[in-house]
């Protein structure tokens, strides 16, 4: 019973990483058709992939604040309705400033739940399935990105104002998730943290384990105590925490410098580039969502199993040779045709397994209780503006340096990752949140 409490609550909450996934990949079958309506230029049409990624920076360096000061699930509140809001917004907007204005509102709600999930799921989570539980965000993510694949897929044989479509059916799941907030609970650690709520956070967690809820209260509050006794505790940038911080801002650059965003916006342009058409483009655009969304499920199956850190290692080594194989079909261009659809399938398939899979569980777990939030923002933030800044560039470096050469840069970074991974990244599957903290801290 407690298995299925835990899981529901966090199914919930991962409804705001499909979201989250929608928003971020439903533009890319939308993307020319905007740029055609208001008659864009480079620049602008630059400006409009990426102003939500920009908001997107914001949410998730602001998050922490709604977080730790008003609790987990009421930031929660506020992320479903900028979703709802946005969905709306941008569908019904008759200006290209107000489209502006919904799509960086958006960018804002994708921000705040890249802190605020992970972090809800982690502190609710039994040690043993915490690497799942959490997973199921970016599973919710994958989600998010293959359905808004094949919605564009079906909405666009609609018509020339198609994309309005495209954009506005977000508003289902986002009220959605609105509605069933009401029955997820606050987190236990932040109501013993904030609050002092020591009786309510108890109920929580005999809901979620009866026999050793107690003992996991005990546990928070010893860290808690130990934590207070020392000077700057809620410092982020101190000694104490640096190694924590050091992985977190490591492993959020290495994500996007691994070139998935630019894949994930830019995917039909990327296989018109090969010469395919536009119908056939969207399609295989929706296939590379269906392998994200297969191999992040197979990830889950072994996150806790095998561990992060084997996933990363398994993952940074098919990286590196995808992504060099890609460089080399854009090369040989008579090859490209048919070979970089194949080839980013597959890297699809390693990146899933790996990057994909890991990065918001990790994160959530090397940070301790009073700086969990601010670290994950601090993760967080560094995701989103190595993505805007990929976003944004993605279009001239292809146009300027091209396929072959910018795809060879990614390759090389996976590599420095590969260094990272084997040196310097620590196991922590099967461990609780506070002996993480005291490994590493």
């Amino acid at each position: 019973m407690r298995g299925k409490t835990v899981l529901a609550w966090s199914l919930v909450i991962a409804l705001g990483g499909f979201l989250f996934g929608f928003d971020t990949a439903v533009i890319s079958g939308a993307e020319q058709s905007i740029q055609s309506y208001w008659s864009l230029s480079a620049l602008q049409h630059g400006l409009t992939v990426s102003i939500a990624l920009i908001g997107t920076v914001i949410g998730a360096l602001t998050g922490a604040i709604p977080s730790d000061r008003f609790g987990r699930k009421r930031t929660l509140y506020i992320i479903a309705f900028l979703y709802l809001l946005s969905s709306l917004g941008t569908s019904l907007s008759t200006s290209w400033p107000a489209f502006l204005f919904f799509r960086f509102m958006g960018g804002i709600g994708v921000g705040a739940s890249s802190v605020t999930s992970p972090i809800y799921i982690s502190e609710i989570a039994p040690a043993g399935r915490r690497g799942k539980l959490v997973g199921l965000f970016q599973f919710n993510v994958v989600f998010g990105i293959v359905v808004s694949y094949l919605s564009n897929y079906l909405i666009g044989q609609s018509g020339e104002h198609s994309w309005r479509l495209m954009l506005g059916i977000q508003a289902i799941p986002s009220a959605l998730f609105l509605l069933l907030l009401r029955w997820v609970p606050e987190s236990p650690r932040w109501l013993v943290l904030h609050k002092g709520q020591v009786e309510e956070a108890k109920k929580i967690l005999l809901q979620i384990d009866p026999l050793n809820g107690g003992q996991v209260l005990q546990d928070i509050r010893q860290a808690i105590a130990n934590d207070k006794n020392l000077p700057s505790s809620e410092a982020l940038f101190t000694r104490r925490y640096r190694t924590p911080v050091m992985l977190a801002v490591l492993f959020a650059v290495f994500n996007q410098v691994s070139g998935i965003n630019a894949i994930i916006y830019y995917s039909p342009r990327i296989f018109e580039m090969t010469g395919l058409g536009k119908s056939s483009s969207l399609l295989s655009t929706a296939g590379i969502g269906l392998v994200n969304f297969c191999f992040t499920l197979l990830a889950m199956n072994f996150i806790d199993r095998v561990g992060r850190r084997t996933l990363m290692l398994i993952g940074s080594f098919g990286l590196i040779i995808t992504l060099a194989m890609v460089a080399w079909s854009f090369y040989a261009t008579s090859l490209s045709g048919w070979m970089v659809p194949v080839f980013l399938f597959i890297y699809i398939a390693f990146f899933a397994f790996s990057q994909g899979a890991v990065i918001w569980v990790f994160i959530s777990e090397i940070f301790p209780n009073p700086v969990r939030a601010k670290g994950q923002t601090l993760g967080s933030a560094t995701h989103w503006v190595m993505a805007a800044i990929i976003a944004f560039s993605f279009p001239y470096l292809a146009e300027k340096a091209g396929g072959g050469n910018t795809f060879l840069f990614f390759s090389v970074m996976m590599c420095i990752q590969l260094l990272f991974v084997w040196k310097l990244m620590p196991e922590t599957k099967g461990r609780s949140l506070e002996q993480i903290e005291y490994s590493l801290t």
